[in-house]
């Protein structure tokens, strides 16, 4: 659930900060990337190089780099993070965040943020039980911000009861628990395929397209972000998906696209079929290397099995099927057609036409018709805002369905 998210980790002058060590490396192994904010009180309890070290980014401290006048601009981290994260949450930076003091840089960058707040109090007995902290910590509830509470067990300052902050793994284990329960896509299994297909002539050659699989690799990735579990079936490419969790099988034919979609459709909620599957292949393959002959070579071809009307007929009640159109003539028409004649719920038209959209780019121009033949048209973006389009147009389907 962190995979891919950029988090901002505020570290307060406690005790508690020594953690943040182990509290960093475990974000970073989680797929996250890190930046952290301390108070200048936090660098008397961990020095700024050790988070920098782990999170592999630079450390934030002051407004300025005295040295070079260089300005750490709080509005932008700010607004650069997926989550914001502040543990240890002191009782005196509880009560600035709560009051809207800003007399550092950690508070200013905690006002300047659009993202999720998340704060992991860490302060002695008698402070926790003080009314002052307790009204602070629900003030910034009240703020939307949410209490990562912390534990019970021998304090600082000998005595025994709660106030400790949560340990790194439970803090981890909150965050992805928090964030999963409210994706849209949480226990939906959904089928993505990607890449080309490879038709064999013989050992060495094969009838082939040029599609990278860049853009269902997108899709994959983005379900995924989405709460999905993602099966994805890959035809050869060397793209690679973001997030590890994603279940990948590998093949090469249309064949062999084919069987590893009936095995793991029926089990889905969705499928979207953006691979380009070879509509022909040989009707032969050579075992053995086809010597080059003085008059050519004749390559007979037959039709490929159609797998995404396969899939329509297959489909099941309450099951989405998606399909793409390549087209360079007549597009709407022929998408249209495809999406009545394949059974879908929604067809993604693309056009060689338009520049910088078709395969080997990073960028895209689609436009979404669904069964309904209500149309919705997307100006050029790049391949990931692209797969967020279609995942949106999926969740909505999907709401509907249920």
């Amino acid at each position: 659930m962190l995979e891919g998210k950029k988090i901002i980790l505020g570290v307060c002058g406690s005790i508690a900060a020594y953690k943040t060590a182990t509290l960093t490396r475990l974000l970073v192994k989680a797929g996250a990337e890190v930046k952290v904010v301390m108070t200048p009180d936090a660098t008397n309890f961990i020095t700024p190089l050790t988070l920098s070290t782990l999170s592999k980014n630079p450390v934030f401290v002051q407004y300025s780099v005295p040295e070079t006048g260089e300005w750490n601009n709080h509005v932008e981290l700010g607004l650069w993070g997926d989550l914001f994260l502040v543990a240890p949450a002191s009782a005196n930076t509880m009560a600035k965040m709560a009051k809207g003091q800003s007399d550092n840089l950690l508070t200013a960058v905690y006002l300047s943020a659009k993202c999720q707040v998340y704060f992991a109090p860490a302060m002695d007995l008698d402070m926790w039980k003080h009314k002052a902290t307790q009204d602070n910590i629900a003030k910034l509830q009240s703020f939307g911000n949410t209490l990562i509470p912390p534990g019970s067990g021998e304090l600082a300052s000998g005595l025994y009861g709660k106030g400790r902050m949560a340990e790194p793994e439970e803090i981890v284990a909150f965050l992805e628990t928090d964030i999963k329960k409210k994706l849209p896509l949480v226990n939906q299994k959904i089928l993505v395929t990607a890449g080309p297909t490879y038709e064999a002539i013989d050992p060495v050659r094969f009838v082939g397209n040029h599609s990278s699989g860049k853009m269902g690799f997108a899709i994959a990735d983005q379900l995924a972000a989405l709460g999905a579990d993602v099966i994805l079936i890959a035809g050869p490419t060397a793209q690679k998906s973001r997030f590890k969790n994603i279940k990948r099988i590998d093949v090469t034919s249309a064949a062999e696209m084919l069987d590893a979609c009936l095995r793991t459709y029926h089990d889905c909620k969705a499928c979207v079929m953006s691979a380009a599957v070879a509509d022909y292949t040989p009707v032969s393959v050579s075992k053995q290397k086809i010597k080059k002959q003085e008059k050519g070579l004749t390559v007979e071809l037959k039709k490929t099995t159609d797998i995404l009307k396969t899939l329509g007929q297959h489909k099941a009640a309450g099951q989405l099927l998606v399909g793409f159109a390549l087209e360079t003539q007549d597009e709407e028409k022929n998408a249209i057609e495809k999406l009545q004649k394949k059974n879908l719920d929604f067809i993604v038209l693309n056009s060689l036409k338009d520049k910088g959209a078709g395969f080997k780019t990073d960028t895209n121009k689609i436009t979404i018709i669904d069964h309904k033949l209500q149309k919705t048209t997307f100006k050029l973006k790049d391949k990931d805002e692209v797969a967020a389009d279609i995942c949106q147009k999926l969740v909505e389907l999907i709401r509907e369905k249920n």
